[in-house]
């Protein structure tokens, strides 16, 4: 990998700038085009899985990438509810599938944030697009880097969030703090990302992610 400079060696203002610089909010490719491979996903450290996620039913999904404009900048991150189906407990971003009438990945993002954890979109300031993210179920995930105004409120939907937390930015975007970890999936051995922060499991498709946003804007 490049050198590149410390993480703390950006304060919120020398961040939201060269995120605006390096980042925007052209529809980045391959969100629904079966001929276009994402570069990022669960692929990146794990091959296999690009043919396993090859063969699914494409799923397009946004989510927020809420970046807190306090002086040490943080990001807001989710605890996804224990009783759901998919990923119970897991951490994310807020986010979901993108609907039908729904006129762009941004307008998914701010949607699920605003039902998922009450975020207003009156605290939100969109900055861009990072690189579109393939999961081996086959989802095709926009995350949409955005500047949030300290002192919102949020009210947490119980049906799909168990919680809320915000992480130091630059903690997470330290490259020593990210691990390479494994577990068994469906007869095979799976490799991802993870991100350990006290007790919370920061791993998946979460922390592939925030790598996206290092290389993207710190590198």
């Amino acid at each position: 990998m490049e050198s590149a400079p410390a993480s703390d060696a950006l304060d919120a203002e020398e961040f939201f700038a060269r995120a605006r610089a390096r980042l925007t909010l052209d529809l980045p490719s391959g969100l629904a085009d079966p001929n276009v491979t994402p570069k990022r996903g669960d692929h990146d450290i794990d091959p296999v899985m690009l043919k396993i996620a090859a063969v699914r039913p494409i799923r397009p999904a946004a989510v927020l990438v809420p970046i807190v404009d306090h002086a040490d900048p943080t990001v807001l991150l989710t605890q996804r509810a224990q009783h759901l189906p998919d990923h119970p407990g897991q951490i994310s971003f807020p986010g979901g599938k993108i609907e039908a009438d729904d006129e762009h990945p941004l307008a998914s993002a701010l949607r699920e944030a605003d039902e998922e954890i009450g975020l207003d979109h009156g605290h939100v300031d969109p900055i861009g697009y990072l690189d579109v993210y393939m999961t081996t179920l086959g989802y095709r995930i926009v995350p949409v880097v955005a500047r949030v105004k300290a002192g919102f409120t949020l009210t947490l939907n119980p049906s799909e969030v168990d919680d809320t937390f915000e992480v130091p930015l630059a903690f997470l975007m330290e490259q020593k703090n990210f691990r390479r970890h494994s577990r068994d999936w469906q007869g095979m051995t799976r490799h991802y990302y993870a991100v350990p922060y006290g007790e919370r499991y920061i791993w998946g498709v979460t922390a592939g992610i925030l790598r996206n946003l290092y290389e993207r804007v710190y590198r």
